[in-house]
């Protein structure tokens, strides 16, 4: 059963139990109030006619003093056509409760005398012939006689009254729980309309529909539900979208790799089957050679780089301090002169300013040589590469920059991709694989730190980063102050 028809069935569950146990109440309360009344009217009359009684049977002239039967049938013959407004019913009993006079119509049993004494005042509800009556008794002293004096009053009304009460609150009953059952159906449906969109919202994304959303009506606790659960939608949504790249990037990177690992080995084995089955000159031979040693050489980088990114990615740097100049003297050596000792043909300039830093100092310098062997392969034989480091508020920055090629804007967010190259002829030419860039940003973020990118087409490239101070640092540079 839905939410809201549970709503609505309770709902017109206790509005019923409400309305007939209020009904009930008042309409008892109103006919119990009325019958007191019909009671008490009908007791000063029995008094009232009790004293007339007394009064007449003293006034009228009896001999011996003694009042008759006979003068007590006249007594209350009178009495009882006394009435102005309605037909009164009297019975008259004597010492043994015989009856010596009762109006027609007096249906009443004659059980009631007994139950009445000296100065009591007693009555009784009956139904007789389809009506109900106040049967009320007095007894009476007069002369030298006791008797006993009954009077029955009408309360018929105050029956029917009641009756037409329940049957009137029973229509009105019905009347209001139909209205109820309509009006709690909508309130029912407005109320519950936030879980409805909520369901819908669950089911479009159990489909794969991450980016549906459930619209937010209210402003009430189901609202902030509602509110929380797009919250969370927006983060599964994210955290979905992240996979996604991260397998797409995984596809890529084996793509990549594979295709990588193509170019190399099939020049690997071409001049390797060349060597094999052709007896070639000296000249010949050695260029085999050289063509099998320069990609077995770029394959052996691939790996160790492939190798560098996978530690980097797992492990966890021992940050030491170091002295930004160490790190450049180690940059000036490095390149200084090529692996035959001969210039490489590009002109280094350093700059920089002493100070210290918190790094792994070989992570470090593996990212400098990198991004200076890229700023080398950018630059044209004759060519400027700039190397700069300064102190800033918060770290120490380093600075790679070039007068080269250039990188376009739509490409520079990613050749910090694994195997991306921009100029793929260029970049093998000069034996690139396209992984540098990628650690280096696997790096730096294991240090906190990222890639700073400024490259315009045809002017050159700037590469730079910040190792932001650490508290170890702060705290030698409180005691030291």
């Amino acid at each position: 059963m839905k939410f809201s028809f549970k709503l609505l069935l309770w709902t017109i569950v206790v509005l019923a139990a409400a309305l007939g146990f209020s009904g009930y109440y008042f309409i008892n309360y109103v006919f119990e109030t009325s019958l007191e009344r019909e009671v008490g009217q009908a007791l000063d009359e029995n008094s009232i006619l009790s004293f007339a009684f007394e009064t007449a049977a003293m006034n009228v002239p009896t001999k011996y003093g003694i009042l008759t039967d006979s003068r007590v049938e006249e007594i209350s013959s009178n009495l009882e056509a006394g009435g102005q407004n309605s037909r009164r019913l009297i019975r008259i009993s004597d010492e043994k409760r015989n009856v010596l006079y009762a109006s027609d119509g007096f249906g009443a049993d004659a059980a009631l005398p007994g139950s009445i004494g000296e100065g009591m005042k007693t009555y009784r509800l009956i139904e007789w012939d389809g009506r109900y009556y106040v049967q009320a008794g007095v007894r009476v002293n007069t002369l030298d006689r006791v008797l006993y004096l009954e009077t029955m009053r009408d309360v018929s009304e105050v029956f029917n009254e009641r009756a037409m009460g329940f049957s009137l609150y029973r229509k009105v009953t019905v009347i209001m729980l139909f209205v109820g059952t309509i009006l709690m159906h909508l309130i029912s449906s407005w109320l519950t309309k936030p879980i409805r969109m909520l369901t819908k919202a669950t089911k479009q994304m159990a489909e794969g529909d991450y980016s549906y959303r459930a619209e937010q009506v209210s402003q009430d606790e189901l609202g902030q539900l509602t509110q929380d659960f797009n919250v969370m939608a927006n983060s599964l949504e994210e955290n979905i979208g992240k996979l996604e790249k991260e397998i797409q990037a995984r596809e890529d990177f084996v793509a990549a790799f594979a295709h990588e690992l193509k170019t190399p080995l099939t020049a690997i084995i071409g001049y390797a089957d060349m060597l094999r089955s052709h007896k070639l000159d000296e000249e010949k031979s050695l260029m085999s050679a050289n063509y099998i040693y320069t990609e077995g050489k770029r394959l052996e980088t691939m790996s160790f780089r492939l190798l560098d990114i996978i530690v980097t990615k797992r492990g966890e740097a021992d940050f030491q301090p170091i002295s930004a100049g160490s790190i450049f003297d180690y940059l000036k050596n490095m390149f200084g002169m090529d692996m035959d000792g001969k210039n490489r043909g590009i002109e280094f300039v350093y700059r920089y300013e002493e100070g210290k830093f918190r790094a792994e100092g070989n992570l470090i310098k593996t990212v400098l040589v990198n991004l200076v062997d890229n700023a080398c392969k950018a630059s044209e034989p004759g060519g400027v590469v700039e190397i700069a480091g300064n102190r800033t508020g918060h770290g120490y920055r380093f600075l790679v920059k070039d007068q080269g090629v250039g990188i376009p804007k739509e490409e520079q967010h990613k050749v910090t991709q694994a195997f991306y190259m921009v100029d793929k002829s260029r970049a093998r030419s000069k034996n690139g694989a396209g992984l540098g860039l990628a650690l280096c940003e696997e790096i730096l973020k294991l240090h906190g730190s990222m890639l700073e990118i400024e490259s315009e087409p045809g002017t050159g490239t700037c590469m730079s980063f910040a190792l932001p101070d650490r508290e170890e640092e702060r705290h030698e540079e409180q005691n030291n102050g």
